[in-house]
């Protein structure tokens, strides 16, 4: 099976290589791909939001699955591109995609599949945002009815900034403050069945304990032992076939991941977003884990039937990522800094260097954007791979760069303010 990534980033490189494991993967490409990327596949210079150009480099390569990572292409439609030109692919049509790209959207498809989540208000006007926030009252919970990569939430006990926030934007939901843990859970979705992956935590928040502006993540961990039994199943009986069933109903079926964020409430589990596509870095552990081939499981989704493929295995023990950013990081970023000691980590077996912001130049491996890389580890519990992630964090470096210190550490969970998605 010859497979090609979309996308730059750490999920793609993170994906990349899980499909070189694959025994039913003969090649892998990607496009555009980064240094990273280049070591397990080959690289194509072909605009991830050109969906005539992606299909077209499909077809040329007589790619078997194409594999879209990034919301902003399947939001814009490139996944319908791929499918018309009769190549199977893995992410949601445009359609489908709306779940990520409208938060309005995703509620009123919670709320017709009457799927557990937050009480919410669409608003366009300041009065409209000033009578939801008096409604719901702190704290505030107000989100960009728009993609904002992973950075178009504020949640804050400061009405003056949730109103600030509002106002920079065409469209906003607000809602409701959903209280406890938040965990991702990743589901391979056929438009009718869907197959989980192992539930993940992610930290988006730019400094330790929960504080600061807003990220696309600063680091994750896997498996969740505080997790209690059953919460995966309650979350697709409750969550995932009633959404699929609706997206169905509604005509856009919904192939691809479909990233459900949830908060452990005292309620139960209670979705605070969707996403189209896997997070990052929140499924870098997780495909760390994966013992099961990837690509055979993401085409089974994209030819519909997963029904008859089996469900993915993990391997014991845990794997914890943490995100390396570049001087600057959220509110913007600094490039072509050196960076230093990557190489010392492709000798380690339960280590390695994702790459997300990086370049090749002629002074070496440079930065490139916002979130760098990511050392991800993998060990016999989470404290194990914690302790072997964060020694990888300290044999790398490059000016300015900035990480937390506090990766799946205790207390698990919300440990000082709320760390909120985007």
């Amino acid at each position: 099976m010859k497979t090609l990534v979309i996308g730059t980033g750490g999920r793609e490189h993170a994906l990349a290589l899980a499909l070189s494991l694959d025994p039913a993967v003969e090649e892998v490409h990607a496009a555009p791909g980064n240094p990273g990327i280049a070591a397990v596949a080959t690289l194509h210079d072909v605009d991830p939001m050109d969906g005539a150009a992606v299909a077209a480099l499909a077809t040329s390569l007589g790619a078997d699955l194409v594999v879209v990572g990034p919301e902003a292409p399947l939001v814009a439609g490139v996944a319908d591109a791929v499918r018309d030109a009769g190549v199977a692919v893995f992410g949601p049509s445009r359609a489908a995609a709306r779940l990520e790209g409208s938060k309005a959207f995703s509620k009123e498809v919670m709320a017709a599949a009457g799927v557990p989540t937050a009480g919410s208000r669409t608003c366009a006007t300041p009065d409209e945002v000033a009578a939801a926030l008096d409604a719901y009252g702190p704290p505030y919970v107000v989100k960009d009815d728009a993609l904002a990569a992973g950075k178009g939430v504020v949640v804050t006990g400061d009405r003056a900034e949730a109103l600030a926030h509002a106002a920079g934007c065409d469209r906003v939901v607000v809602e409701e403050f959903l209280d406890g843990p938040e965990f991702s859970l990743f589901v391979v979705c056929d438009g009718t069945v869907g197959r989980p992956l192992l539930p993940a935590q992610d930290f988006k928040r730019i400094f330790d304990g929960g504080r600061g502006p807003n990220t696309g993540g600063m680091g994750s961990y896997a498996p969740l032992a505080w997790l209690p039994d059953g919460i995966v199943e309650a979350v697709m009986a409750d969550v995932v076939a009633p959404t699929l069933a609706e997206m169905q109903q509604r005509g856009a079926p919904f192939v691809g991941c479909l990233y459900v964020g949830l908060a452990l409430t005292a309620a139960g589990p209670k979705v605070i977003e969707f996403n189209c596509r896997f997070g990052d870095p929140d499924v870098q552990p997780v495909l760390a884990l994966l013992t099961s081939p990837l690509g055979t499981l993401l085409r089974a989704a994209a030819d519909g039937d997963l029904a008859s493929a089996p469900a993915p295995t993990f391997a014991a023990g845990a794997a914890v990522s943490v995100v390396m950013a570049s001087a600057g990081y959220p509110e913007g970023s600094r490039s072509g800094d050196v960076i230093v000691g990557t190489e010392t980590l492709a000798v380690e077996t339960d280590v390695d260097v994702i790459h997300a912001g990086t370049a090749r130049t002629t002074d070496g491996l440079v930065t490139a954007g916002g979130r760098v890389l990511a050392v991800r580890a993998v060990g016999g519990d989470v404290a194990d791979a914690r302790a072997k992630a964060y020694e990888g964090v300290s044999s790398i470096g490059f000016a300015g760069a900035q990480w937390r210190r506090d990766i799946a550490a205790e207390p698990l969970g919300i440990v000082e303010g709320a760390e909120s998605r985007g």
